[in-house]
C-alpha cells in the first residue's frame, strides 16, 4: 500500500510503498478516507517532539471504513464508518482502568509511535474505533479526532461552566472548536486572541470577541473589557512561554487556565500576585480521553460543532503536498486545518 512516512529528523516526508497491517482479533483494519495534518506532525518532523523509532508513518487525525475486524471486535463490522481514537493503551492498568488512558504505562500514539493515517490503510486496537455518524463526512470526523477532542478535553479539565467567561490564544484548529464548544456549553462572554486579521474576523463571526494582539498586550485589553475583573477560564492553545503566562495574567479570582500547546520554553510567573492571591489554578492538558468522545461525535452531528467549507483545506496522499502543508505551520495560516483526502471515492 501507499504511505507518507517520516524517514529521518529534519527532513521532508518520503513515499514508500509498504506491507498491509496484519490484524490481530482485537484489531480492525481500517481503509482511510481522510487524515488531518496537525501542527504535531510537524513538531515530529524536526524533532521539537521526540520520535524515537523511524520510519513511521505519521497522522494521528483519521476516519475511514472498516476493512476487516478481528474475531473479538463486535462493535463495528465491514464497511462500517468510523473515526479514529489515536492513544493505543492496554485497558488494564491502573490508569485505563480509571479512564485515563493518556497516562497508559504501555501506550502508543497512532501516528508516533505505531504507524498512523498517512496511508491508505492504518491498523488500530478494535477499542480505538468509534462508529462516525453519517451526517459527519469523513474530513470532519478525522480532524475532530484531535483538535476538537483535545479542545473539549481542555474545557473538561478547565471546569467551565454555564455562565462564565473564557479567553481563546489561538484561533487555529484547537481554538476554533474551542470556541464553538464553549458556546456548546452555554458559556457567557468569549475573547479570542490572535494576530491573524482573518482568524480573529472568523473568531467575530462566530459571536467571541477578537482580541488583536499586534494592537496592544491582550491581557490588558482583556482586562479593560471585563472592567478588571478577568476572565474565568482561559486556554493557552499556542505553545509560547509568553502567552502561557498572559493566560494566567488574564484571569478573575478562582480563574483556571489551561494549558495545550506545546513548548521547550520555561515560564515564568509572580507567585503572590499573579497566582496565590487571586487562588488561580494552572492546568496541564495532555491529549484527551475515548470517553470523551461520545459527547464531541454528537456535538459534531447535531451541528453544534461544524467547520464550514471555508475553514479547511485538502491535498492528496502525495509527500510533495504534506510536506507543504507542515512547512506552512511556520507562518498563521488562514484557514483551520488542512486534510489529506486518501481514498478517492471520500
Amino acid at each position: 500500500m501507499r504511505a507518507v512516512r517520516l524517514t529521518q529528523i529534519g527532513k521532508p516526508l518520503q513515499e514508500a510503498e509498504v506491507d498491509l497491517p496484519e490484524i490481530g482479533a482485537s484489531d480492525v483494519l481500517i481503509r482511510v478516507a481522510a487524515c488531518g495534518i496537525c501542527h504535531s506532525d510537524e513538531h515530529y518532523r524536526t524533532g521539537i517532539s521526540r520520535i524515537d523509532h523511524l520510519p513511521v508513518t505519521l497522522g494521528h487525525e483519521i476516519a475511514g471504513w472498516i476493512e476487516k475486524a478481528g474475531a473479538d471486535i463486535k462493535h463495528v463490522a465491514r464497511g462500517d464508518r468510523v473515526c479514529l481514537h489515536y492513544l493505543a493503551h492496554c485497558g488494564s492498568c491502573k490508569f485505563c482502568v480509571r479512564g485515563l488512558e493518556q497516562f497508559c504505562r504501555t501506550g502508543e500514539m497512532i501516528g508516533k509511535q505505531r504507524d498512523g493515517g498517512h496511508a491508505e490503510f492504518v491498523k488500530a486496537p478494535g477499542r480505538n474505533a468509534f462508529v462516525l455518524p453519517d451526517e459527519i463526512s469523513f474530513e470532519i470526523g478525522a480532524i475532530m479526532m484531535c483538535s476538537s477532542a483535545t479542545a473539549l478535553h481542555a474545557l473538561n479539565k478547565a471546569r467551565l461552566k454555564p455562565s462564565e467567561s473564557i479567553a481563546i490564544f489561538g484561533f487555529g484548529g484547537l481554538g476554533f472548536s474551542a470556541l464553538q464548544l464553549a458556546r456548546a456549553f452555554d458559556c457567557d462572554q468569549i475573547y479570542v486572541v490572535d494576530v491573524n486579521p482573518a482568524k480573529l474576523a472568523s473568531a467575530k463571526m462566530l459571536g467571541a470577541v477578537p482580541v488583536d494582539a499586534t494592537k496592544g498586550n491582550p491581557v490588558e485589553q482583556i482586562m479593560d473589557a471585563t472592567n478588571g475583573k478577568g476572565v474565568d477560564v482561559s486556554l493557552e492553545l499556542i505553545g509560547s512561554a509568553k502567552t502561557m503566562r498572559q493566560v494566567v495574567q488574564c484571569l478573575g479570582a478562582l480563574g483556571r487556565a489551561a494549558l495545550v500547546g506545546l513548548t521547550a520554553e520555561s515560564m515564568s510567573i509572580l507567585p503572590y500576585t499573579e497566582l496565590i492571591n487571586k487562588e488561580v489554578e494552572i492546568i496541564g492538558v495532555s491529549d484527551h480521553l475515548a470517553a470523551e468522545l461520545p459527547m464531541l461525535i454528537e456535538f459534531a452531528r447535531s451541528g453544534k460543532l461544524r467547520f464550514p467549507p471555508d475553514t479547511l483545506r485538502f491535498v492528496d496522499l502525495d509527500a510533495e503536498q504534506v510536506n507543504a502543508s507542515l512547512d506552512a505551520f511556520r507562518n498563521s495560516i488562514d484557514h483551520i486545518r488542512t486534510v489529506i483526502r486518501v481514498a478517492n471515492d471520500v
